[in-house]
């Protein structure tokens, strides 16, 4: 648990330093394609006005899920991931 602190603190000071919010923000995951996950990532981010874009894996065992969201702080972006990391399965890139 601590290192996953200390990832968020370290992705808020990248995130402050290297970006003018507001700011579109663009998260990408990887989940697998047997199961719910992509309806769970997708709600995640319903009624924030975000472009969702899907692609499946060369192998279909994977689908890449890109979500584009206008942001207006960094705290923003890292409660998204926050909610994203409960998903199983889930690899936030």
């Amino acid at each position: 648990m601590s290192d996953n602190k200390n990832f968020y603190t370290k992705l808020k000071a990248q995130l402050d330093d290297t970006t003018s919010f507001p700011s579109d923000y663009m998260y990408k995951f990887i989940v697998p394609t047997d199961s719910s996950q992509v309806q769970e990532v997708e709600t995640i981010f319903d009624n924030y006005g975000a472009v969702i874009t899907k692609k499946k894996s060369k192998t279909g065992k994977y689908i890449s899920v890109s979500i584009v969201l206008s942001v207006e702080n960094s705290d923003l972006v890292i409660s998204f991931y926050k909610k994203a990391e409960k998903i199983k399965g889930i690899i936030s890139l």
